[in-house]
């Protein structure tokens, strides 16, 4: 986005014309600068209506900042949703106002771009030695820990259940009715935690992590930022990128990247791994877990 049109220097614009504007036309600008998480989310008449002035008048303010008209006006400041430099609360006004709109389209269309974009920009920036020391750290761990929480914790479950079929002391924490301080409270350097947190990073999360290592453990963390606090303290950290439309953070790279994470767990193990995985699946089917085909 141009530097001069992003919304922090509209904003300025209009803050330094203000003396130039009408009294009505001052009026709109002033709602707008008061309230600029609502440009991006409202109609010309939504605005209007909030700053009690006429519809054209938001138009003539929006021609005072160097646009053509309010559409031209708002839209840097939709983008910056879209590219989630917004808050939660903003975005999800964002999302009802293309659905009230009827613009479902091109709601699809960016969480499509979105998803792919997330993929390609995690995987660029991730080093395949990192995965292997990754796995390497938790084959050779006596227990492991996987801890996640809230959208998280189905991410880290997830992980774990996979992982079970042919790793024997793999451990989704919290545990339920615990938490993860008290989960980890016995281990010590021949054990791993697997962390997960994306801003705003949870704070059980970054302390356990800081736990953990005062314990000798090993540690793997999957965050959003090479800054975040987990990533710093990891013996080995994955940046993962979790941007999106919607107004939380998206799960798509870090289940991608647990994934991808197992395969490499799989593939530096010892041949016992197989017999494990097979006996886990044949003692499925001899107890009748899967439906067979006709």
């Amino acid at each position: 986005m141009d530097g001069t049109n992003n919304s922090n220097a509209i904003l300025e614009r209009l803050a330094d014309g203000l003396q130039d504007l009408t009294p009505e036309t001052r009026k709109a600008a002033t709602y707008v600068l008061e309230n600029p998480q609502d440009v991006g989310v409202s109609t010309v008449r939504e605005i209007a209506e909030a700053a009690k002035v006429k519809p054209n008048t938001v138009v003539r303010m929006a021609r005072h900042a160097g646009f053509e008209g309010y559409d031209d006006f708002r839209a840097p400041f939709r983008e910056e949703i879209r590219n989630g430099t917004a808050s939660f609360p903003d975005r999800a006004r964002w999302l009802q106002s293309i659905a009230s709109g009827g613009d479902l389209g091109t709601l699809f269309a960016d969480m499509v771009g979105s998803t792919i974009q997330n993929i390609e920009d995690t995987f660029a920036g991730i080093d395949v030695d990192d995965l292997h020391r990754a796995a390497q750290l938790i084959w050779t761990a006596r227990k492991v820990y996987t801890l996640g929480v809230g959208v998280n914790a189905a991410n880290a479950q997830n992980f774990t259940y996979l992982a079970s079929t042919g790793m024997v002391d793999f451990n989704a924490i919290p545990r339920p009715g615990s938490n993860a301080y008290d989960d980890l409270v016995w281990a010590d350097d021949q054990d791993a935690l697997i962390a997960i947190t994306c801003k705003p990073y949870r704070r059980e999360v970054v302390e356990a992590v800081a736990l953990a290592k005062d314990q000798g453990m090993r540690v793997v963390a999957l965050s959003d930022s090479p800054a975040s606090p987990i990533i710093r303290a990891a013996d080995v950290g994955i940046v993962i990128s979790t941007d999106t439309p919607q107004f939380f953070p998206s799960s798509v790279s870090t289940i991608a990247v647990l994934e991808t994470l197992l395969s490499f767990v799989i593939a530096v193990s010892s041949p016992e791994i197989v017999a494990r995985v097979e006996a886990f699946h044949d003692r499925r089917q001899k107890m009748g877990l899967y439906s067979e085909d006709p």
